[in-house]
């Protein structure tokens, strides 16, 4: 019954998300009769081409103006973005942009709402937003929990599998005789799957991995978390027991100082030399100490690693050395790239600004 609850939570909330805010009866309805002035609307930078749903939603709320850099390819230069932010009373950002006492001071005193079209918020320097009182920021939670689920199940699979190994195989003619241990990977049946950090994927993680018949899910956070995990009939460890018992680690944990390069040597030298370690939590600082993965892997102290995109820097230079190894999978941070995710992130990112624009409560604002 709570899973339940929980999933038609989730989907109520993307339903919320990409609907106009004058269908919600929030906005109080537009008055026919009276017709502003474009140039008296509150004015809107937009740092990317976001998906159509938030586009639409700002077009037709008829409340703001709005000017965009018209590319998804390209992220707009630092110099033409502190142009464009001078005297906004709203900005629209991605994770691309660094919101930092540069740009605030650019942007100047108009600036009343800053709204991110993503979950994680380590672009934005919150300090300096705290310096000037009365910006309030809108962020897009819980409405990519099952896209990221998703992809992290996924990736677990094509890593413990060797899918990538296996299809350039059969590209460049390496399949051949059938031999017994070719291509052999690691099977989720009878596993312990750890999971560092259990949150609302984590849980959705450990749903999606439940019918592959796991036979253990454990887990480590800054304390224990029986709601949750009482979900999924999940185990509180040490980070030492998870380390050591965990068949598939998935690194789930909020970015904080204190998980800088949590997973490091220490972490590694006691994983089991068959497990398989995957990181779709996200950050600039990287909760991932590269060279010590390098080093893992290339000696065999563990089987594989799956990443999506969480490395520093992001993109990974194609001349890195994880590139260089067959058991190494990475993606170009690519976890809640579904049409109808992105979709409802660009409107709820929407839906944010023009709520903090008319002083209501937004529909996800991160408290500063």
């Amino acid at each position: 019954m709570m899973w339940c609850s929980r999933v038609a939570l989730r989907v109520a909330l993307q339903r919320i998300a990409v609907a106009p805010l004058n269908s919600l009866s929030i906005t109080g309805g537009l008055p026919g009769a009276v017709q502003r002035e474009m140039s008296s609307l509150p004015r809107v930078y937009i740092t990317r081409q976001i998906p159509p749903e938030g586009l639409k939603i700002l077009r037709e709320s008829g409340q703001v103006q709005f000017d965009l850099w018209d590319s998804d390819d390209v992220p707009v230069p630092r110099k033409e973005l502190l142009q464009k932010v001078k005297g906004v009373d709203a900005l629209v950002c991605v994770l691309t942009e660094k919101i930092d006492a540069e740009l605030l001071d650019a942007a100047g005193p108009n600036l009343k709402v800053l709204s991110t079209m993503s979950v994680g918020f380590d672009h934005l320097s919150l300090e300096e937003l705290k310096k000037r009182s009365g910006i309030r920021v809108g962020y897009t939670p819980d409405v990519l929990t099952d896209s990221v689920a998703e992809l992290t199940v996924a990736l677990l699979l094509t890593t413990s599998r060797r899918l990538i190994e296996a299809t350039h195989e059969a590209k460049t003619g390496g399949w051949g005789t059938w031999r017994t241990l070719w291509l052999c990977g690691y099977e989720l049946a009878n596993s312990t799957v750890g999971i560092l950090g259990l949150g609302r994927i984590g849980v959705a993680i450990a749903e999606r991995l439940k019918p592959f018949k796991v036979k253990k899910f454990i887990y480590t956070d800054v304390a224990p978390r029986p709601e949750l995990a009482s979900l999924i009939d999940a185990e509180y460890v040490s980070m030492d027991e998870l380390a050591s018992q965990s068949d598939f680690l998935s690194v789930c944990c909020a970015l904080t100082p204190e998980t800088k390069d949590i997973c490091n040597k220490d972490l590694f030298s006691k994983m089991k030399n068959t497990s398989i370690f995957i990181n779709t939590s996200r950050g600039v600082w990287g909760v991932v100490d590269q060279e010590d993965l390098y080093e893992a892997l290339s000696s065999g102290q563990i089987a594989g690693a799956g990443l999506d995109g969480v490395t520093v820097p992001e993109p990974l230079p194609t001349s890195h050395p994880l590139f260089t190894l067959n058991n190494c999978v990475i993606l170009p941070h690519i976890a809640s790239a579904s049409y109808s995710t992105r979709n409802a992130m660009s409107a709820l990112a929407a839906n944010n600004l023009l709520l903090g624009l008319k002083g209501q409560p937004m529909i996800k604002e991160l408290k500063l």
